[in-house]
């Protein structure tokens, strides 16, 4: 069975970092599906590149879902910061031993809720703040710990997919989807 990701999508995400994401891991057979925050579909990206989300936050079964994704952006990471809904979402990903990533800005989001206390993290410069009692690590451009990644920035979107892959599929497969994007 495949393994299943959901990448939530708010209005001013960054969008390499986002579709970065879904692009390299429906290469390697992640069923991934993008999750508007917003009760509509249409987003609309940080650079203004307007997007369609697969679904909306309240349409989806995250019972079966492997890991819970995380753009940044600074006015996406403040849209998904306003969302109850999300937060609940992540709350309860956490209880169940899921893996949950972010990128950017947005590593505060789950560094607020606690979730990286006593891990090693990384964001983009500024946030580093809000990774509550993280261990922050400012020259890695991914950082995995357990059943969290997190990554600077759009400069290091393929590291950042590259390690969530290998949390989903093994570093096999992350080597093998790098190696097919010539990286």
């Amino acid at each position: 069975m495949a393994k299943k990701a959901v990448v939530f999508l708010a209005d001013g995400f960054e969008e390499i970092e986002g579709l970065t994401t879904v692009d390299f891991l429906r290469r390697a057979g992640v069923d991934l599906t993008t999750v508007s925050i917003k009760n509509e579909t249409d987003i609309m990206g940080s650079h203004n590149i307007p997007l369609k989300a697969d679904t909306t936050i309240d349409k989806v079964d995250y019972s079966d879902v492997d890991m819970f994704i995380l753009p940044g952006g600074g006015l996406g990471t403040e849209n998904l910061e306003k969302s109850e809904v999300l937060k609940d979402i992540l709350v309860k990903a956490d209880h169940d031993e899921k893996f949950i990533s972010a990128i950017c800005a947005a590593p505060r989001v789950i560094g607020k809720l606690g979730f990286l206390n006593g891990r090693k993290a990384t964001c983009f410069p500024g946030n580093e703040k809000f990774l509550e009692g993280a261990e922050y690590c400012p020259d890695e451009k991914a950082v995995t710990d357990g059943r969290f990644v997190t990554s600077r920035g759009m400069g290091a979107s393929i590291e950042f997919a590259a390690a969530n892959c290998a949390q989903l599929l093994g570093k096999a497969k992350a080597e093998e989807i790098l190696a097919q994007i010539q990286y």
